[in-house]
């Protein structure tokens, strides 16, 4: 089969980049697919839009269409290939709109699934005869089989408006990366929660894989969820003994774990550092991440060779590759004010995220100093320098690069812009 990419070409904020340069699982989003789809497809084409790829995709051949915004799971894009081979027909992905996890998670801030009456159409398309037949595609729905979860129970006294905090976790992950708040929601919620959520299913599920997980614990003299079972260790990891690891747990090669440090359901990449009595749950550290002692991840994401120091804490974050967030950093993740947390959208306007909690997103190539507090859904853009003073210390308002510290400075610290907003170049 072949496999025929489209470019989405425009650019994710605070990033500046488009969708499929961004990390999720510790991936570009542009090999994730290609890893997924490897076994289908044996021939590969990328093309700017659609227009170009009609004109020069004349060949009848069996043909995967599909946009490089787009972030899906095994389950998902396995079922969709063979059901529409099953049925011999030209077809594309579709969703019923009432889907929980699609209306929960994806659907809000995107704005390319196309409506046909319940149905909400996504940029993917299985064409047997090739893209000759991609105007008579007809939906072929995917039930994503959520499930509701929740991680902790929130006090009575605090519960009394929103109830527990609960996610919408499907088997079959589908998510279009439209805005930073995607890159949240498939790299945590139907990341590495719902891989959490799929091995409990099956602990639950399968006497004989609970029985081969005991064994293993034994053997190995490890708590139960801390048996190579649940814990992938790469080459060349050092783990002090005093460490608690957790799984679902994935860790690269040349990782070292400091003592008193706790890791909890985590992806962690190659050459990463996590040094003592940091705590990680729920969480992304992509390859060459380091972080000195005491520093904490909830639910966060960590592009590759970015830096959190210590005693600073990320709850439902993300932050782009090669930044520096310094020491006693907070990230809040709620509005004790009420109401939904909202987040620019791709026409630069306030949109609903539809989350009660949410923390905030750092671009690429950012240096934050010390003891700043970041209010909930904050962004601040790629190439931004925040240096610690009074007018500093509370971050209510999104931090754009012409707000950066740096400019004053310039002369005596010329830091480069090496992610400009689309249109615009990078400078010295």
């Amino acid at each position: 089969m072949r496999r025929i990419i489209i470019n989405e070409t425009s650019f994710i904020a605070p990033f500046n980049e488009p969708a499929r340069d961004l990390r999720v699982q510790n991936k570009p989003l542009w090999l994730w697919q290609r890893d997924l789809l490897v076994k289908h497809a044996n021939e590969e084409r990328e093309y700017p839009d659609w227009e170009i790829a009609r004109q020069l995709e004349n060949e009848e051949v069996e043909s995967l269409v599909h946009r490089d915004n787009l972030f899906f799971n095994q389950l998902l894009i396995d079922d969709f290939i063979k059901q529409a081979r099953d049925g011999k027909r030209p077809v594309r992905l579709a969703f019923h709109k009432d889907d929980p996890a699609i209306a929960k998670h994806v659907r809000p801030l995107t704005h390319s699934f196309m409506q046909k009456d319940d149905l909400l159409l996504a940029d993917m398309w299985y064409l047997p005869k090739g893209l000759s037949q991609s105007l008579e595609a007809e939906p072929l729905v995917i039930n994503t089989e959520s499930r509701e979860r929740g991680y902790y129970h929130i006090p009575p006294y605090m519960a009394t408006e929103f109830g527990d905090l609960v996610y919408q976790l499907p088997k079959k992950v589908f998510v279009l990366v439209e805005n930073w708040v995607h890159l949240f929601v498939a790299d945590i919620l139907l990341g590495v929660f719902t891989q959490g959520a799929n091995e409990e299913d099956h602990i639950a599920g399968s006497i004989q894989y609970k029985l081969k997980i005991l064994a293993r614990s034994v053997l190995e003299q490890k708590r139960v969820l801390s048996s190579s079972e649940l814990v992938k260790v790469g080459k060349n990891v050092h783990i002090d003994p005093t460490a608690v690891i957790h799984g679902y747990t994935v860790i690269g090669d040349n990782v070292t774990i400091g003592a008193g440090a706790v890791i909890d359901n985590c992806i962690i990449g190659n050459n990463v550092t996590i040094s003592q009595g940091c705590q990680l749950l729920l969480s992304v550290v992509s390859d060459g991440c380091f972080l000195p002692f005491r520093a904490a991840l909830f639910m966060t994401t960590l592009m590759e060779n970015t830096s959190v120091a210590q005693n600073t804490c990320l709850q439902l974050c993300v932050v782009g590759r090669d930044s520096f967030i310094g020491a006693g950093n907070t990230f809040t993740d709620f509005n004790i004010l009420g109401g939904p947390l909202k987040t620019m959208n791709h026409e630069g306007k306030l949109e609903a995220t539809n989350l009660l909690i949410l923390g905030g997103c750092v671009g690429h190539h950012c240096r934050i100093s010390s003891g700043a507090i970041i209010y909930a859904a904050r962004t601040i853009e790629s190439d931004v320098v925040l240096l610690a003073s009074d007018d500093r210390q509370f971050i209510t308002k999104n931090v754009t690069y012409e707000q950066s510290d740096h400019h004053p400075h310039k002369e005596r610290y010329p830091y480069p812009r090496l992610y400009p907003r689309k249109g615009e170049t990078g400078s010295w």
